[in-house]
């Protein structure tokens, strides 16, 4: 498919071409190379059913590169500089193509390490098939991050406890949870989740889940930093 279907699509939609100099020196970057890796802006590949994205979309990126022992354990060395706007989500992504009242079940478990400097959150990305709708599940965060839109208030759903935000970004409505104290492991019910913005709260419809992202949406990580995703699953019935 077209290269801007490697991005998230809010984030094609929104953020300028990355500068030459972003660009060049990615393959002098280190990285922790097993079955793949890659220092391109937007490289890719599929394993194990699940496809991983380098993905650095936005304006001012450093050098990053993502690797890979397989399609559920791999990581990302990243050098952006400390200014602010994110600079890319890194990803591995689960295709559903359900809508929600066909889904049985919808869950993820993970297993991160990440740096306690930097700016970041690591978090799920979920995405309806027509992009209209994108709900994001934060288990952690660090530096001076945060979500769009307004509060909505403190939820107990699908394991977690979750601040919600409710935004837009001018292309699709944004739906933040934020987990209110950071984990590194855990299993995330996501089922529970989706049917209360639909049902509880009818924020929107019986939309067909596409994607299921996660990754780190990384905003500086200045001298080089490391995350990696020791174990990620996502599984759905």
């Amino acid at each position: 498919m077209a290269s801007s279907t490697l991005r998230r699509v809010t984030k094609a939609l929104l953020a300028p071409t990355l500068a030459l100099g972003a660009t060049i020196g990615l393959a002098s970057a280190p990285a922790s190379a097993a079955v793949w890796n890659s220092c391109d802006q937007w490289g890719q590949t599929n394993l194990s059913g699940y496809t991983l994205y380098n993905n650095i979309w936005g304006s001012g990126a450093g050098s990053q590169c993502i690797w890979a022992n397989s399609g559920t354990n791999w990581g990302v060395w990243a050098n952006h500089p400390n200014t602010g706007g994110i600079k890319s989500y890194p990803n591995q992504t689960k295709a559903i193509n359900k809508s929600i009242t066909s889904l049985g079940s919808l869950s993820s478990s993970y297993n991160v390490s990440v740096p306690s400097s930097g700016a970041y959150n690591t978090s799920y990305d979920i995405w309806d098939t027509d992009h209209d709708y994108e709900i994001m599940l934060w288990v952690n965060k660090t530096g001076p991050v945060g979500p769009l839109g307004s509060s909505q208030g403190t939820v107990s759903l699908g394991g977690h406890s979750w601040n919600v935000f409710k935004g837009t970004n001018g292309a699709n409505e944004v739906f933040s949870f934020i987990r209110t104290s950071n984990s590194s492991s855990g299993t995330v019910n996501i089922l529970p989740i989706l049917k209360w913005i639909k049902d509880t709260k009818k924020w929107m419809g019986n939309e067909t889940i596409g994607d299921v992202q996660f990754g780190y949406e990384v905003t500086s990580s200045s001298g080089g930093l490391n995350f990696t995703t020791n174990n990620l699953t996502v599984s759905s019935s």
